[in-house]
């Protein structure tokens, strides 16, 4: 009996661990991508998004997104603004150099996907949901932030408007 036992239970481990194996596909952010941000004065847009993106959409279990965007990359189309921008009143860009996202789990949606988690920004953390589809590969993005939520210029709650909309589009490849 012993020797039925042990050939099964070996190809039940062989079994189980072919399923802890499965890993999502990891994507290259292509340098057209585009981080763009309106709503508000500034609008403009963000260069400088890195990481690492870990999707599959038919593992989404073990997808992960896990990007940064450096805060001294923002273009309002103002150099000016753009100093503004960088400055202690606004994005403190040298104290906090960069934005960042981590999800914590992927999951489909009737309209695509949504990716909770955190987002950081000028030393705030809070959770959030991105809502995003993938096709073509390509993934893109819309959703809202708050500015004084993450402190930032929260001297002036109501120059320029505190919300803003994010669009993000993300060409990648393999």
């Amino acid at each position: 009996m012993k020797r039925i036992i042990y050939p099964f239970a070996a190809l039940l481990l062989i079994i189980a661990s072919a399923f802890t194996f499965i890993q999502s596909q990891d994507w290259k952010i292509a340098d057209t991508y585009s981080v763009k941000f309106s709503g508000g004065d500034p609008s403009g847009e963000f260069k400088g998004l890195k990481g690492a993106i870990n999707f599959d959409p038919n593992h989404l279990a073990t997808s992960k997104f896990n990007v940064i965007i450096d805060v001294a990359s923002i273009n309002t189309g103002n150099g000016m603004k753009n100093t503004h921008a960088k400055s202690a009143m606004w994005f403190d860009a040298e104290k906090y150099p960069v934005i960042s996202f981590t999800s914590s789990s992927i999951t489909k949606t009737a309209g695509g996907y949504e990716a909770k988690g955190t987002l950081s920004m000028h030393g705030v953390s809070k959770e959030i949901v991105l809502p995003f589809t993938f096709d073509n590969n390509v993934f893109t993005g819309s959703f809202e932030v708050n500015r004084l939520d993450y402190n930032v210029n929260a001297a002036e709650p109501n120059h320029g408007g505190a919300k803003f909309k994010v669009d993000i589009t993300v060409p990648v490849t393999k």
